[in-house]
């Protein structure tokens, strides 16, 4: 069993952290232990830690340092939430990069078979693959969204890295992506051939620029994710103590943690993952943001309102908006109040599509003004291939 690998916390950091106030996110932890039969269906959450790098495009700055983010994560306080974790420890890297995949891949698939989300700390980005081929067998058709200042599209010729593992799951079998959403990519850092290949496939791209002025046009796609990767690399080098961080246009450490917070509040996200941290310089400033982060998701997953939608629902309005040949169908809920379009499957192959797409009011307003949302468009369009 792939569980053999992990190297639970180490027994005198379990003790520091359960000897923190019993109003700290350490009274909703548990930690995984090898030789004991530990019951994992009770828990919702899971943190695994990825002691891999060798395929990470970026230096190696510092060494792994799981351990200092939990302290700080599990030393900080939480509301009232409902919510049990278990940490497994940490994956140790193999003989090989395949025999850490491999190991990380199994581990997660038997997470996503008992409807544990897994929250992971790495490691090169590429392991996001893992985690998204997780998903063979058990669920069929995926949509990744990744916070990076490019697209990680690369040369799928080329062997797998850091910045061509989307590439790789674009033409690798079994063909499981149907969407993907760059959530900040920067123009002069992303060839023009992966934004025509962006548009081309139906993807959404975001630029960082689109985000800065209305950073509400996340929370959608997130709404619509399955896997959410965060690249670290994506941070503004000003916001960190690292001098040679050159990413000087970035997120902020405040837009992190709120990208976080939406991916935790998404009722159909059921991964995430935040990487390249040894490729970043270790600073006590960059742990705190780690935990934030990781914290942040743990409240938004704490108030997911588990929302289904139907027209008969008493907490669901229905706005039917003609535009030119077509009657967009629009629900809000009266609950959240967010916003669903309707998309109709047009062809009668039996692959799966869905049939809701997250939108915002923004959205229903233009819309009503003769504007078809970008989004629903795209997602037409897949729907008919």
């Amino acid at each position: 069993m792939a569980f053999e690998f992990l190297e639970p916390v180490h027994p005198e950091l379990q003790t520091k952290i359960k000897n923190f106030s019993n109003q700290t996110l350490s009274n909703y932890v548990s930690f995984f232990d090898v030789d004991e039969d530990i019951q994992l269906n009770k828990f919702q959450l899971a943190i695994v830690c990825i002691k891999e790098e060798r395929n990470s495009v970026y230096p190696r700055k510092s060494d792994f340092f799981y351990d200092e983010i939990r302290s700080s994560l599990y030393a900080m306080y939480v509301g009232n939430w409902q919510v049990n974790i278990i940490d497994l420890g940490d994956i140790n890297r193999g003989d090989e990069v395949s025999d850490t995949a491999y190991v990380v891949k199994n581990i997660l698939s038997s997470l996503y078979r008992k409807s544990i989300l897994p929250i992971i700390l790495g490691g090169s980005q590429d392991l996001t693959f893992s985690q998204y081929r997780a998903y063979d067998g058990i669920k069929y058709m995926i949509n990744l969204a990744i916070a990076d200042h490019k697209f990680d599209i690369g040369n799928s010729e080329l062997p797998m890295d850091g910045q061509s593992y989307v590439g790789k799951m674009i033409i690798d079998e079994p063909y499981n992506l149907f969407n993907f959403a760059n959530l900040g990519y920067q123009t002069y850092l992303s060839p023009q051939e992966e934004i025509d290949l962006m548009e081309k496939l139906f993807f959404d791209a975001l630029r960082l620029g689109t985000l800065k002025s209305d950073f509400t046009k996340a929370e959608p796609i997130l709404r619509d994710t399955d896997l959410f990767s965060i690249d670290m690399h994506c941070v503004k080098s000003s916001e960190i103590a690292d001098p040679n961080h050159k990413n000087i246009n970035g997120f902020s450490t405040f837009d992190l943690c709120k990208l976080s917070r939406y991916a935790g509040m998404s009722d159909k996200l059921s991964s995430f993952g935040v990487y390249e941290l040894q490729s970043m310089q270790k600073s006590e400033g960059l742990i705190s943001l780690i935990a934030q982060i990781l914290w942040y998701f743990v409240e938004g997953f704490s108030l997911r309102l588990n929302e289904h939608i139907t027209e008969k629902s008493p907490n669901f309005t229905k706005y039917s908006v003609p535009i030119e040949d077509e009657i967009l169908v629009f629900f809000k809920s009266e609950i959240s109040n967010r916003w669903w379009i309707k998309i109709q499957n047009e062809n009668n192959n039996n692959v799966y599509k869905p049939s809701l797409l997250a939108c915002d009011k923004q959205d229903y307003i233009d819309a009503t003004g003769s504007v078809i949302p970008d989004r629903w468009l795209k997602a037409k369009y897949k729907n008919t291939i």
